[in-house]
């Protein structure tokens, strides 16, 4: 039997998706102060850890794949010359996320930032849109995220899925879609097209690949949002019923009623936030590092004091910590062992510690005397900060037990600071974060895609 013409396709009464297209088509982020300054403190904290990522092996392996066969105008971190938007999308994806350094959100449950901006800044450059529409879309893009993510719940990671990758697919095309003016219908399919795209998996965290799933989802979201633009048409209501989004990645836990639930209001963008990384490696140890640092300052301590030290997660809270003994800087931003050998010999981590060569023999030596439990009282680790914790206990070698749990994360304020550091203050970047405190006009954005080029890859 012959399968109906999409046309002939009966179209679902007002489900999830048709509802979610119609919030993203209504939105009106601009009248929103506190929204509007949160985004311009994502883009400079993207731009501060893509630029850093344009030195990582991997961006290079990538760019000499895609570069040199792409031809357009769409700028690239760390490239001299212009190439296709989707390939932009990619490459700047790829380079935002190749060091773990940039933004999370806990609704999400990954990256938001490294997906969504790269797609809108390749968008925006051919469409000359201005830098406030710009930064309205990004608005967008977290909100359908992060709801996506409060919806689909916490078994869709557990059960492997990477976040970044599936819910930004989704992400990056409601961003795309809203900076083209997209009417509703448009919408609903773009999403339906984005999701039949999502994929990413979380046994490739620890490798070059898992910054090709940020770059893989921006481009997807993007293509989405042209072909819906362009009247290539999907399946209707793509979220929605068994073989929909929810119920194929939810694995039983979704709740899809929940996406439209406070619907900017307050935006996700402002509450909870997005989290703006101190160190670049793994969040999962950012609760750790704190504890342990906090430690190291009160106590003095030096490493050789050490006899052990000892971790409690909830339990699922060291899920994607999939290394215990790594031997590169690439795979021990996945190990709470060395991030924390390395707080308690150099104290704060920064971006050498994690560089992608093998490990220094002295910390992997204190690594091994890490070791990881799980508080099994405690609610599973999951979306929701409160359920997200770790505590660090440092046994000295003369008998001392010192303990300091971290139950938040404390996000890098400073975000100037970090993305002088990211440009190793090279004053040719200097008037940058201020451009972006203010942008408002294409030409403002142009100013800020003609620095990409500056950057060595």
């Amino acid at each position: 039997m012959s399968s109906l013409p999409v046309s002939a396709i009966p179209e679902p009464i007002d489900g999830v998706t048709r509802q979610l297209a119609r919030a993203i088509a209504a939105s009106a982020p601009l009248a929103d102060a506190a929204a509007i300054a949160a985004a311009r403190r994502g883009v400079l904290d993207f731009l501060a850890a893509a630029f850093a990522g344009a030195d990582d092996a991997g961006y290079r392996k990538l760019l000499a794949v895609t570069g040199p066969g792409s031809r357009g105008e769409a700028a690239v971190i760390g490239y001299p010359a212009g190439v296709n938007a989707l390939d932009a999308a990619l490459l700047n994806g790829y380079a935002g996320h190749a060091l773990d350094y940039d933004d999370v959100h806990s609704s999400v449950r990954g990256h938001p930032g490294t997906v969504l901006l790269p797609a809108l800044f390749a968008l925006a450059q051919s469409r000359r849109s201005s830098a406030s529409e710009l930064l309205a879309a990004y608005v967008v893009g977290v909100e359908t995220m992060a709801r996506l993510g409060l919806a689909l719940g916490s078994r869709h990671y557990e059960q492997g899925f990477h976040n970044t990758a599936t819910l930004g697919t989704l992400g990056a095309a409601a961003a795309a879609a809203f900076l083209l003016r997209l009417d509703e219908a448009a919408i609903e399919n773009a999403l339906g097209l984005a999701a039949t795209q999502s994929a990413g998996l979380r046994l490739q965290f620890g490798s070059e690949a898992k910054p090709l799933h940020a770059g893989q989802a921006a481009r997807a979201g993007l293509f989405a949002a042209q072909l819906a633009a362009a009247g290539l048409q999907g399946s209707r209501g793509a979220l929605d019923g068994p073989t929909g989004f929810f119920g194929v990645f939810g694995a039983g836990a979704a709740q899809p009623e929940r996406v439209l639930q406070g619907w900017g209001a307050p935006w996700q963008i402002v509450t909870p936030g997005l989290y703006f990384k101190p160190w670049p490696c793994c969040t999962a140890t950012h609760y750790a590092l704190h504890a342990a640092l906090t430690l190291r300052r009160a106590h003095d301590l030096t490493p050789h004091e050490i006899e052990h030290v000892l971790v409690t997660f909830p339990p699922g809270g060291d899920t994607p910590l999939l290394s215990h003994a790594p031997a590169t800087g690439l795979e021990a931003r996945f190990s709470v062992e060395y991030a924390l050998a390395a707080a308690l010999t150099d104290g704060a981590a920064g971006v050498a510690t994690f560089a992608d060569v093998p490990v220094r023999a002295e910390l992997a030596t204190l690594a091994a005397r890490v070791s990881r439990t799980h508080d099994e009282s405690a609610p599973r680790a999951s979306t929701d900060p409160s359920t997200r914790f770790s505590a660090v206990t440092i046994t000295l070698k003369n008998g001392t037990v010192l303990s300091h749990k971290t139950d938040r994360l404390y996000s890098a304020e400073d975000l100037q600071a970090k993305f002088a550091d990211a440009v190793d203050q090279h004053a040719g970047f200097a008037t940058l974060p201020a451009l972006v405190e203010t942008m408002q006009s294409a030409d403002d954005l142009a100013i800020i895609f003609q620095s990409f080029a500056k950057i060595k890859a």
